[in-house]
């Protein structure tokens, strides 16, 4: 595949407001001539989109989200498509059936369908010569039939929850079938790796470590001059943008600022997000006796995370590990945070510590600790030292290691070398 030919970019959703690393992604990869069309599994779900979208030329074609009502649809192109290509629909049919018997979900054949739809109805007109979903989970299964169709190859990027909350033997069967795979932290890398022992296919699909890394530009940090050499004043303003969900630690973040306020610390709270644990999350704050110090902004487009950046003095977030497995890799809000010149304090989870140096760009804590994390939150609102050394730190490394600019040629000249 030439850069002159369609990148066929397989998503969950598209567009989605916690997924800027995406879009971002393919606006960079647009600028450096690759040509794009979306597939999204499901229409976007919030009445708004960061400006970057609108800048977006790729075309985008909606797949049917559901099994049941858009069946006749399914039906008619999967048919179609079958009468064309028997013996690739024959083997890509089979090999759903097998899954499905592993699985026992309705969704692997949703898939399929979905795969059918794709390739019968936009693909002989699309230009793809090679599919890349994101997220190893539903994306890349929809990726994996649509190649069995049509000949196509796919790779695909996998994230986090994707990677832990997913069944090993799928993911490995998905690996050793992709061109090559991307994941964007070495904590990741690593535990693919890992996955892929024992299976030869597997064990020889390169798999590359791309951080996502952020907007330089747009996560300007003139705040970093006005923040270094000042001690910030009470009442303290404290940030959290995260998705409202078990991973994030938002009960050990409210837990410890309990603790704060009861000595007497006067601060004020903003958390930016929403998710399914929203009322468990509103419901604890007014247990909690927050409700003076603390709100709740829920979804915000970047403009307004941007503002509430510029007014912090610090940004907190408890990742931890959920009962199911899933886990943050990188959150981007800490590069953002960190780029902005507010200091952060985090948990030594995961891939966490590959941006976060303890007591050199950050500080980090044991999750689950509301003490620990109240104890780092007091260090870095009163040492004055120590927070100005891991503000200038911090801002040196992402411009170093997380400018999306930067990183975007790497992924750049994997696209070239491996499609």
């Amino acid at each position: 595949m030439t850069r002159s030919s369609t990148l066929g970019m397989i998503l969950k959703g598209y567009p989605r407001i916690s997924e800027t690393f995406i879009s971002n992604e393919i606006l960079l990869l647009e600028r450096l001539g690759f040509k794009i069309h979306i597939f999204s599994m499901r229409q976007p779900r919030e009445s708004f989109c960061h400006e970057s979208i609108k800048k977006i030329r790729a075309k985008v074609d909606y797949l049917p989200e559901t099994l049941l009502k858009p069946l006749p649809k399914f039906l008619y192109h999967n048919m179609q498509l079958a009468k064309k290509q028997p013996r690739l629909y024959s083997e890509a049919f089979r090999k759903a059936v097998i899954r499905f018997r592993r699985t026992k979900k309705s969704a692997t054949l949703k898939h399929l369908f979905q795969a059918g739809y794709l390739v019968n109805k936009f693909l002989p007109t699309s230009g793809v010569r090679h599919f890349h979903a994101h997220f190893a989970h539903s994306p890349t299964s929809v990726a994996m039939f649509s190649s069995f169709l049509s000949g196509i190859p796919f790779s695909f990027t996998a994230h986090a929850k994707d990677i832990y909350t997913s069944d090993s033997r799928r993911l490995r069967e998905k690996i050793g079938l992709a061109r090559f795979v991307v994941t964007c932290t070495e904590y990741n890398r690593k535990h693919l790796k890992q996955v892929s022992r024992g299976d030869r296919l597997a064990v020889a699909t390169p798999i590359h470590r791309i951080y996502h890394g952020i907007d330089m530009e747009f996560f300007s940090s003139e705040a970093v001059q006005s923040k270094k050499n000042l001690k910030p004043t009470p009442p303290f303003q404290l940030l959290t943008v995260a998705r409202i969900t078990s991973k994030k630690g938002l009960t050990t973040i409210y837990k410890a600022l309990r603790i704060l306020k009861t000595k007497g610390l006067s601060f004020h709270h903003t958390l930016i997000g929403d998710g399914d644990e929203r009322q468990k999350i509103l419901s604890l704050i007014k247990t909690l006796g927050l409700e003076d110090v603390s709100q709740w902004l829920g979804t915000r487009p970047h403009q307004t995370v941007l503002e509430q950046f510029r007014k912090a003095d610090l940004f907190v977030l408890g990742s931890e590990v959920a009962e199911n497995g899933d886990r943050d890799g990188i959150p981007n809000v800490f590069v953002e945070s960190m780029a902005m010149g507010v200091p952060v304090v985090g948990t030594n989870i995961s891939a966490i510590p590959e941006l976060i140096r303890h007591e050199e760009t950050g500080l980090l804590v044991p999750p689950e600790s509301p003490e620990a994390l109240a104890n780092a939150m007091l260090r870095l609102l009163q040492d004055k030292n120590l927070r100005n050394r891991i503000i200038v730190a911090a801002k040196e490394k992402v411009t170093k290691f997380f400018d999306n600019r930067k990183l975007i040629q790497d992924l750049a000249r994997v696209l070239d070398i491996s499609i």
